[in-house]
């Protein structure tokens, strides 16, 4: 098979086989859709193209359209003398679908948002049919990392694995931002403008550390670390700042008002949600850091970190 004797049967055996990765690099990764295509990118004839590709399509470890039989692939590259090359088979198509659910919790959260601060119930129930959404879209990627792993039983499981955990803090995500929409649904009174203030910018500051924290994990922007730390620290303290202010309402209020009471409890829920958001941003970050950096993640829950800190201060 293409086996020659000598210096120049070798050199010409490693051309071969460095054109062969080539190709199988542009279907696995371009999806040409057909010989000619791939002949142009590569700057090769399409005669040629045809002579490497016609053993792995007889071998059907290419099919006609092009697609890479991943069982198959590695098998054949040792014949030609190469390292076993795995194939990260389904790996670009989980990280698409993870910047897709990016995008929807964003959505989400801004209509949540904007329902609470227009205390709006219809844009609430809209907020809330996006949730559905955000479940589909986690089960579809904790499917897509099961199905990775057993196409590729060799791969570092624990790097694939990431992948379904910040799905799942995605999720985590778009849970908390429905308390935004319970609330409006709910509760009898509109946020006054002092407290909103707080609430305004906890959700400002939480969802730049969702886009920081997503851009580290799939995009390696490792220099926005520092940024999303930086916000946490801001975050945890408007939620202090929130809960005096609610604390302090509380006081001026009848205790007879069952319903006044009701809704600050549920108010308190909401601050909390925005300070959840921050710490799960703060867990994408340790994810990050252990896939980009193989900077293990602690064991000690980012709360009790925080306390720690706080102490020490």
């Amino acid at each position: 098979m293409w086996v020659k004797t000598g210096v120049n049967g070798k050199m010409a055996k490693k051309t071969k086989n460095a054109t062969l990765k080539a190709i199988l690099d542009l279907i696995r990764y371009e999806n040409p859709s057909t010989q000619d295509e791939i002949a142009e990118r590569l700057g090769i004839t399409r005669r040629y193209v045809t002579k490497l590709l016609q053993p792995l399509i007889s071998e059907k470890i290419i099919k006609r359209a092009y697609v890479i039989e991943p069982k198959k692939i590695d098998d054949f590259l040792k014949i030609y003398g190469e390292e076993s090359i795995q194939v990260e088979q389904g790996t670009l198509r989980i990280i698409d679908l993870l910047r897709g659910m990016s995008d929807h919790i964003h959505k989400q959260l801004e209509m949540s948002f904007e329902a609470l601060s227009q205390y709006n119930s219809e844009l609430a129930n809209e907020a809330l049919k996006m949730d559905f959404i955000t479940n589909n879209m986690h089960e579809k990627i904790r499917t897509s990392v099961d199905m990775a792993l057993s196409m590729n039983p060799s791969s570092e499981s624990s790097k694939i694995n990431a992948f379904s955990e910040v799905a799942s803090d995605l999720e985590r995500i778009g849970d908390h931002s429905c308390q935004f929409a319970n609330f409006t649904i709910k509760e009898s009174y509109k946020i006054d403008p002092e407290m909103f203030k707080y609430i305004q910018e906890m959700y400002e500051t939480s969802k730049k550390m969702i886009t920081y924290s997503i851009d580290v994990f799939l995009d390696e922007k490792l220099n926005l670390k520092n940024k999303v730390m930086t916000f946490e620290e801001k975050l945890h303290l408007l939620q202090k700042r929130a809960l005096n202010c609610i604390a302090t309402q509380m006081a001026e209020s009848s205790f007879e008002d069952t319903e006044r009471s009701t809704y600050y409890l549920s108010l308190s829920r909401v601050v909390k949600a925005l300070e959840r958001i921050g710490d799960i941003c703060v867990e994408i970050i340790d994810i990050s850091r252990e896939y980009h950096e193989n900077i293990p993640r602690t064991t000690t829950p980012e709360q009790f970190r925080r306390k720690r800190k706080e102490n020490y201060l």
